[in-house]
């Protein structure tokens, strides 16, 4: 078990949170969930060890081992790939090399051989003899095979790396399992693959994603980072959110009831206060009064963007057309021959081994790009909305966001602007932000409000759930929900693809391989079986 004592910690004199107390139990996955900014890294990183609270403690049952996903993509860079596995536990890999030291020695005294005898013991204790039998079958489930085992880490791919370090966090049977975004940068299948391995571990998870559909598959608890507390609610994290939003709709309603009690008894009082027939009865009621308490209810981190998409005018029946788009990159071939028709209401998802090939093409479509050979033609009814996956050419300028969106609107009048930035969550004096100070999350919010303000029949968003919230993976979602239009999009959430695709979109290596009308489960279902 893994708990925390009255752990507090602020930076730049904001409390991230204060004099928490949680027990983290064996045999629950928690998901730890919150605004942008809350802290839910940092307080993985209080619990790993890596930072130190300003108060309190961490307490880890004696003997229990905590294993840690490692961030740093280059730390391992000099080790073998099945090395870099093994090393995940580190006792019994510290053992397994100060036998080999042992062994390896010319003069091998009698000391050596005792303490070769003690690690021997301790090996086998620890089922050392199945270590590499035991790596190999991780990395082999996440699509790592042997030929992989002897290459150093540096000569691996982004991705493969990525599936390399989750293998060495999960390596051994972790007592207590911290998992800072696993699913980032995995494929279908490495996912599929850790949520079934989480769902079968038998001891503790604490793990943080912005993965809907993957927190409510494996979690059995919701770790909620908000006021500056931690509050654990059993459940997965629909079940969460469902009784989260009722709960503070019932505290909102029981204060508007009391409000209106205190109005009616006010109103009572000031009109018979002075009346001797019923001063008594003032009277009563203004103790009444003095009892009713106003539940204060705590400003939460927690905010909805307001995303809607709304054409301005309606698309004819053929949108696009692509005919053999063909493009290399430094020698790469990303695109090759790729051809496809578009139709009016199609909302499209498209997947891929390499999001290369789809940014590509998208910025083909967009205008921003020349194909090497091959056409596309956009329909004559046809306004595009483009989301590109890099948006920085857009927030070069020193302007405030009040003079940003402005240029993106026909309403040139600053309370228009103004109210379309609180939508987005910009208000008061966060609207004169510079755009080059701006975060991720914020920049994505700005280009999605420029995308709202043109009103086009046909979006294409590279990547929109990227560098966002929980809150606001949400809004965008259920905007392109119910969005009237056409749409263009990648993205590797889970829920937000089943939700918004009607029709799925492969490209392996280069090449269209899967063109379908079809959810994504019912994809999934086909290519998984």
């Amino acid at each position: 078990m893994i708990s925390t004592d009255n752990v507090s910690l602020a930076f730049g004199g904001r409390k991230l949170f204060n004099d928490v107390n949680i027990k983290f139990t064996p045999g629950n996955c928690y998901g730890l969930i919150g605004a942008n900014g809350a802290g839910k890294s940092t307080f993985v990183k209080i619990l790993s060890g890596e930072l130190e609270p300003q108060t309190g403690s961490v307490n880890i049952t004696p003997g229990q081992r905590l294993s840690v996903l490692k961030q740093d993509h280059f730390a391992y860079d000099e080790y073998p790939v099945l090395q870099t596995v093994m090393m995940g536990n580190d006792v019994l890999f510290k053992i397994m090399k100060e036998k080999d030291e042992i062994y390896a020695k010319e003069d091998f005294s009698d000391e050596d051989g005792i303490r070769a005898s003690e690690l021997e013991a301790e090996f086998a204790e620890m089922n050392g003899w199945e270590a590499e039998s035991d790596a190999g079958i991780m990395l082999a489930g996440l699509k790592i095979g042997t030929e992989y085992h002897h290459k150093l880490m540096k000569d691996l791919t982004g991705p493969e790396k990525v599936k390399v370090l989750l293998a060495q966090a999960l390596f051994g049977n972790p007592d207590i399992l911290l998992l800072d975004e696993p699913t980032n940068h995995l494929d279908i299948a490495a996912v599929k693959w850790l949520e079934n391995f989480l769902m079968n571990f038998k001891n503790t998870v604490i793990v943080v994603s912005h993965d809907r559909h993957f927190l409510n598959k494996v979690c059995t608890h919701i770790a909620d980072l908000d006021f500056g507390k931690i509050n654990t609610f059993a459940g997965n994290y629909d079940f969460w959110r469902t009784s989260s939003e009722l709960a503070q709709r019932l505290r909102n309603d029981e204060n508007k009831k009391m409000e209106q009690k205190a109005a009616e008894l006010k109103a009572f009082i000031q009109r018979f206060s002075a009346n001797a027939s019923k001063s008594s009865q003032a009277t009563s009621r203004q103790k009444q009064l003095d009892k009713l308490q106003l539940n204060d209810l705590p400003q939460s981190s927690r905010k909805y963007p307001y995303v809607h998409f709304k054409p301005l005018r309606e698309a004819g029946k053929e949108l696009l057309k692509v005919d053999g788009i063909t493009k290399s990159i430094d020698g790469v071939k990303l695109l090759d021959n790729i051809r496809f028709q578009m139709q009016k209401g199609e909302k499209i998802i498209f997947l891929g081994d390499n999001s290369l090939a789809t940014t590509t093409l998208f910025q083909i479509l967009g205008g921003e790009a020349e194909p090497d050979s091959g056409t596309y033609e956009w329909g004559v009814t046809t306004t595009l909305g483009y989301f590109p996956a890099d948006n920085s050419k857009y927030f070069q300028s020193n302007d405030n966001l009040i003079d940003w969106l402005r240029e993106y609107s026909e309403e040139k009048d600053e309370n228009f602007i103004r109210g379309f930035l609180g939508k987005m969550l910009f208000s008061g004096e966060e609207a004169k932000k510079k755009c080059s100070v701006l975060s991720g999350g914020e920049k994505v919010r700005c280009m999605l409000s420029k995308m709202m303000l043109m009103g086009a029949n046909v979006l294409m968003l590279d990547g929109p759930t990227d560098h966002l919230d929980l809150e606001s993976i949400q809004a965008v979602n259920e905007g392109l929900t119910e969005f009237s239009g056409t749409v263009l999009f990648s993205t590797h959430d889970h829920e937000f693809i089943q939700t918004v695709a009607n029709r799925v979109i492969n490209i392996e290596k280069g090449q269209i391989v899967y063109d379908k009308k079809i959810t994504y489960d019912e994809y999934l279902d086909e290519i998984l079986k």
